[in-house]
C-alpha cells in the first residue's frame, strides 16, 4: 500500500472514530444511556465568511437543509470528488434542491482566501457557499461538526503541505441539527436518495 493510500486509510478510521465517539457519548452522556437516544453532537454554531466576503452564521440556513463538506481548495482528490458527487445530487434532485443549502468549509484558512475560495467555488454547483475564516473561526467549525484536520508538510521537506481531514458531507436539518452523513465512497444517486427522505 503507498504511503498516500496508507495516509488515507488513517484518516478515513479516524473521521469515523471520531463519529463513533459523537455517537457513543450522546447516547450514553447526554442521552442518559438505557433512557434513550438523542441528538447525535456533530454541528453548531459558526461565524465565517463567503466568497463573495458576506459573513455567514448557521442561523442563516434555519429553515432549509444544509449539505455541509470540510476541505480545502488545494486537496488533489478527495475534495473536489465530494464537492462533484453533491453537485451531482443536487442536480438530480431537479427543483427540490432549492430546499437544500450546499456549504464548503476550509481547513486551510492560510492558503483559502476569500478570492480562493470564489476562484473555486466555480467550479462546482452555483449556490455553492465556500467559507472560510480566520484559524480560531475554522478551528470552531471543524470541532462543532467532529471534523479531524492536520497540515502535513511535503515530502521533499520544501514550503508546501498538504491537510489531512476527515472527508465527511454531513446532511444538516432545517433546525440545524444532525441527520445523516455521507462517506467517501457515495453515489450522487445514494446522496440524492438520503436528501429526498427529508424534503
Amino acid at each position: 500500500m503507498s504511503s498516500a493510500a496508507r495516509r488515507g486509510l488513517i484518516i478515513f478510521l479516524a473521521g469515523f472514530a471520531v463519529i463513533l465517539a459523537a455517537f457513543a457519548l450522546d447516547y450514553w452522556w447526554i442521552g442518559g444511556g438505557a433512557s434513550g437516544f438523542t441528538q447525535i453532537a456533530i454541528g453548531g454554531p459558526f461565524a465565517l465568511v463567503d466568497q463573495n466576503g458576506v459573513p455567514r452564521h448557521d442561523s442563516d440556513f434555519r429553515g432549509e437543509l444544509m449539505l455541509v463538506y470540510f476541505g480545502y481548495t488545494y486537496c488533489p482528490d478527495a475534495c473536489p470528488t465530494a464537492l462533484q458527487t453533491m453537485t451531482t445530487a443536487l442536480d438530480d434532485l431537479g427543483d427540490a434542491a432549492k430546499a437544500v443549502q450546499p456549504i464548503f468549509v476550509s481547513v486551510d484558512p492560510e492558503r483559502d482566501t476569500v478570492a480562493q475560495m470564489k476562484t473555486y467555488a466555480q467550479n462546482f454547483h452555483p449556490r455553492l457557499l465556500a467559507l472560510t475564516g480566520s484559524p480560531d473561526q475554522v478551528a470552531a467549525a471543524a470541532n462543532a461538526y467532529r471534523i479531524f484536520y492536520e497540515k502535513v508538510k511535503a515530502e521533499d521537506g520544501g514550503n508546501d503541505y498538504l491537510v489531512d481531514h476527515s472527508s465527511f458531507v454531513y446532511l444538516m436539518g432545517r433546525d440545524g441539527r444532525y441527520l445523516a452523513h455521507f462517506g467517501p465512497d457515495v453515489t450522487a444517486a445514494g446522496m440524492a436518495a438520503e436528501i429526498k427522505k427529508y424534503l
